[in-house]
């Protein structure tokens, strides 16, 4: 299978759920580091929100560990891999693990710091359902209502 291509983007094109970003950005403004212990390793990381912007709009970027000190403020980048997603309902550009960022060749000069895409709030994703009417939460029979707990009924 074969990698999808890049998407050239301006920061106004972004919307939750897109892959395989590209985009120049210059860095706003570092918020200060907190520690966060992961879901996944259940190890403890430091990250801090930048804000970025480019003379289409601003969203906030999350920084982890190493790369809060690899970026600085007033410096241009450009984001190859990138990829959007929600925190609290929130828009936010990531780096993520594939992603690669490096000082871009062309400065941003104008940000414009009015189209804010981190501000509005974006509903959550749909869980999906199949056909047959069963989906997210539970599968099972639609008689009890398809929640039964199945490690207690023998049934099963």
């Amino acid at each position: 299978m074969s990698e999808p291509e890049p998407i050239l983007a301006i920061i106004s094109d972004l919307k939750p759920r897109m892959k395989n970003l590209t985009i120049s950005f210059k860095v706003l403004s570092k918020g200060e580091a907190r520690e966060v212990t992961s879901r996944h390793d259940g190890e403890t990381h430091r990250v801090a929100d930048i804000v970025i912007g480019d003379s289409s709009g601003i969203v906030v970027m999350p920084l982890w560990d190493d790369s809060i000190e690899a970026l600085e403020v007033g410096k241009t980048y450009k984001l190859e891999n990138g990829y959007t997603g929600l925190f609290q309902r929130n828009l936010r550009l990531n780096i993520g693990r594939y992603g690669v960022v490096n000082e871009a060749e062309e400065a941003i000069e104008e940000v414009n710091e009015e189209n804010d895409l981190s501000a509005e709030e974006h509903e959550r994703p749909q869980r999906r359902y199949d056909r047959r009417g069963g989906g997210g939460y539970g599968g099972g029979d639609r008689r009890d209502g398809g929640y039964r707990d199945r490690g207690r009924d023998s049934r099963y």
